[in-house]
């Protein structure tokens, strides 16, 4: 009889060893390690991630794992969530695009929580984060469950309670287990990324985090979930994915996902991320008071995602406006930049901004639709009231893994977003995070992270 596919990805997450990596996928989760945490700390006085954490502290315990920026420890299913959703919040984590789209740090916060309540050592966590991106990725690349109704999620919570089974080092069985659980539980309505957004946009991802984390301390000590979760008469393949295969699996078959996702050079949903500087490049070159109309070419996923729902050319939410493409075109021609500040309240009704959205079209172009997944494409072309015209397109944005930042350029990332909060502390945090893997104790990173 042939293994399942939850047994053979238990099967490779055990066999998977820190001395299979190289040095390229050691750095590349240290760079996703230093983003995450530069991208979550900057979130940290937001008001639903202090109703998050203020809901965590009411379960204080001397165990658990500690809540990002505290010394306070809770559960680790509340440190996961409250650590997932600070990661979340601004939407400036990493990204993956493929069959699905989706964003694999959303699951660092849980595997620091585990490997925290542990004492796992640094290189325990850059093993368990090359395993969670590898198999959200290939997940990723296996099914649209977006195209079905379901939000892609449920891949950031498989892949997550994998990675967190191996650095509590479960045994095949258990691990299997662990994605039984997992796989028959985060499921979520699509519904949560469409129209007008809530907070659960960036809270639905730490939410699968949180379950599976649960999950997978529920497996370790001997509670199993249904089988075959995948192939099931009722299984993941029948209700959410349809029938796939994963026939690659880095450091067997083929090269570590974690290659082929994207650092985050701009806080906007990444299929605006080319247009975004295309946009800057435009703002230098045109007065936004001066244009006539905007037309923008982009591609399908971009179109559905981005574009077509009405509250997407009138956004009420930070959560919408990051999801909007004309909002971010727009917001960039009239003040020549985009940030976590870009989606105030105030800058929501900035009247300069809306005059210019009614001035924008937005269509799927069929060549440009041709280069994704693998690219991003959008060209922007302004026509201007004395009759010139401005053009630009961007295939490849700044921070796509095949246009990379410098390790420079991420440095100054992290130092932007986190000095603020975390004073001269923030240099050395950095500092601790590139020599990840020779510190002993992951703890010993929290000293410098509390924010006063």
């Amino acid at each position: 009889m042939a293994k399942t596919l939850a047994r053979r990805l238990a099967e490779y997450a055990k066999s998977l060893e820190y001395k299979n990596l190289s040095e390229k996928e050691i750095k590349e989760a240290k760079r996703r390690l230093i983003d995450t945490f530069a991208v979550s700390i900057a979130a940290f006085n937001e008001e639903p991630i202090k109703i998050v954490r203020n809901i965590a502290i009411e379960n204080k315990t001397e165990k658990g794992a500690t809540l990002w920026g505290t010394k306070i420890k809770v559960p680790l299913d509340y440190a996961s969530f409250h650590n997932s959703c600070m990661t979340r919040y601004f939407d400036y984590n990493d990204t993956y695009l493929s069959k699905e789209a989706l964003h694999p740090s959303d699951s660092i916060g849980g595997l620091f929580a585990i490997g925290e309540n542990v004492g796992a050592s640094g290189r325990d966590l850059i093993l368990g984060i090359v395993l969670a991106y590898e198999i959200i990725c290939r997940l990723a690349d296996a099914s649209s469950i977006r195209e079905r109704g379901w939000d892609h999620i449920s891949y950031i919570g498989i892949g997550g309670c994998i990675g967190m089974s191996r650095m509590l080092d479960l045994s095949e069985e258990k691990i299997e287990q662990a994605i039984n659980l997992t796989a028959s539980n985060v499921i979520t309505l699509r519904q949560t990324r469409i129209g007008e957004l809530s907070h659960w946009k960036g809270f639905s991802a730490p939410n699968a985090t949180r379950n599976a984390c649960f999950y997978t301390i529920l497996a370790s000590k001997g509670i199993t979930g249904p089988a075959p979760v995948f192939e099931g008469e009722r299984g993941f393949f029948k209700q959410v994915s349809g029938e796939f295969e994963i026939e690659k699996l880095g450091g067997i078959n083929g090269d570590f996902k974690i290659h082929e996702t994207s650092i985050k050079y701009y806080p906007v949903e990444y299929h605006s991320m080319s247009a975004a500087d295309a946009a800057l490049i435009l703002y230098n070159k045109v007065k936004y008071d001066d244009i006539e109309k905007i037309d923008i070419d982009t591609f399908e996923v971009s179109y559905k995602i981005i574009v077509k729902d009405p509250e997407k050319w009138d956004p009420k939410t930070r959560e919408t406006a990051d999801h909007s493409l004309p909002y971010i075109v727009a917001h960039i021609l009239v003040n020549g930049k985009i940030n976590v500040d870009s989606y105030s309240e105030e800058n929501l009704k900035d009247q300069r901004v809306k005059s210019l959205m009614k001035k924008i079209s937005i269509k799927v172009d069929p060549s440009l639709d041709k280069l994704y997944p693998k690219a991003v494409p959008n060209r922007i072309t302004i026509y201007l009231k004395d009759g010139r015209k401005e053009s630009s397109e961007i295939i490849y944005p700044k921070g796509h893994y095949m246009n990379p930042l410098s390790d420079e350029e991420l440095n100054d990332k992290f130092i932007k977003l986190t000095e603020p909060f975390l004073k001269e502390n923030s240099k050395e945090l950095l500092k601790m995070l590139w020599n990840l893997e020779n510190i002993k104790n992951i703890k010993e990173i929290l000293e410098v992270m509390e924010i006063r």
